[in-house]
């Protein structure tokens, strides 16, 4: 297992493993099938987030060269919020509880204390055991509760706030 920065050839990869992830997880934004994100679309995005200073995506590469996990760093784009990040992160139901998030963060981590990033942000469904846990552990905080915030299987869940200065 490898874990890297994104490279425009991956755009395919990237564009099944996002889609298997919406499938597989119950707490996505996105449900299955809810976009479809052409492979030439994706490239652009990617191309799009490489050339920004403050935005990335990293992945985890099994021994088969498929990609089973994802994060994107999206930095914040005026002057006074340049030095923060948001991160969404997705991992393939196979590989989940492996340690590839906390690998992934990692990365994040060193890459973010040589691009100025000084906050990482996230949300995350409060319910979301295993997702708030892996936050907590890496030195992630709650700040608040985005109430209502998503509205799942017929009912509308609430969302923490969560974030880690460095």
């Amino acid at each position: 297992m490898i874990t890297r920065e994104i490279d425009t050839s991956d755009s395919e990869k990237f564009a099944q493993l996002t889609s298997q992830v919406e499938a597989s997880s119950e707490y996505m934004l996105w449900e299955a099938g809810e976009r479809n994100i052409p492979p030439e679309q994706q490239e652009k995005m990617i191309e799009r987030i490489g050339e920004s200073e403050n935005s990335t995506i990293f992945v985890a590469e099994n021994d088969n060269n498929e990609l089973v996990g994802y994060l994107l760093v999206i930095g914040g784009n005026a002057k006074r919020n340049k030095h923060a990040a948001y991160i969404v992160i997705g991992i393939s139901k196979d590989y989940r509880g492996q340690g590839i998030g906390k690998r992934l963060f990692k990365d994040l981590e060193q890459w973010a204390s040589n691009h100025n990033i000084h906050r990482l942000e996230l949300t995350v469904v409060t319910r979301n055991e295993a997702g708030v846990s892996l936050y907590k552990k890496i030195g992630f905080e709650i700040e608040g509760t985005k109430r209502h915030s998503l509205f799942i299987d017929g009912e509308f869940v609430d969302e923490y706030y969560m974030s880690k200065l460095l």
